[in-house]
């Protein structure tokens, strides 16, 4: 039997992080000491063992916990769909780095406000892009390159409180 410690640090994991699975529904203690310890066996390390690795996988707690349960789909289904997510995923950042691509071998195009806000949004869109892939696009030009990013919004004609506004997502 092990206590909380001992297996978070067996798992590589942190305290906080197996109590969290515990509040989650994912992992219950074995049994608990009359000065409220928690103990844990063998069927509890295996189950964390398949927690961690599916938490690996990038899998989210409610699909985990479906895995464990067996409620509502088998572990192929719930792996496919992830995978299916983390490829929808790769096609909207390949999409970005083409928007990018395109913007970069045609700079003149915001260099003389042929491109304006409306026009790039429908770019953006026509490139797989939906309002939360823009806002995250937004995001990351603003973390990488904040002065660019000021001057890419000011080159599509935008007002300087909208600009303020875009950059603060």
């Amino acid at each position: 039997m092990l206590t909380v410690t001992q297996l978070a640090r067996q798992f590589g994991i942190s305290r906080a992080t197996l109590l969290y699975y515990e509040r989650e529904g994912l992992l219950t203690p074995s049994c608990r000491s009359e000065n409220g310890y928690r103990w844990y066996g063998e069927k509890e390390v295996s189950l964390l063992g398949d927690i961690v690795a599916y938490r690996a996988y990038g899998l989210p707690i409610a699909s985990i916990k479906s895995l464990i349960s067996q409620k509502a789909q088998t572990q192929p289904q719930i792996l496919k769909a992830h995978f299916n997510a983390l490829e929808r995923e790769i096609q909207v950042l390949k999409a970005q780095q083409k928007a990018i691509v395109a913007l970069l071998q045609e700079p003149y195009l915001l260099e003389e406000n042929i491109v304006n806000k409306e026009r790039w949004t429908q770019i953006m869109a026509a490139s797989g892009f939906s309002e939360n892939d823009m806002v995250k696009w937004h995001q990351t030009f603003e973390q990488m390159e904040p002065e660019e990013h000021q001057k890419f919004l000011e080159s599509l004609g935008i007002a300087q409180d909208e600009i303020v506004r875009i950059r603060a997502l």
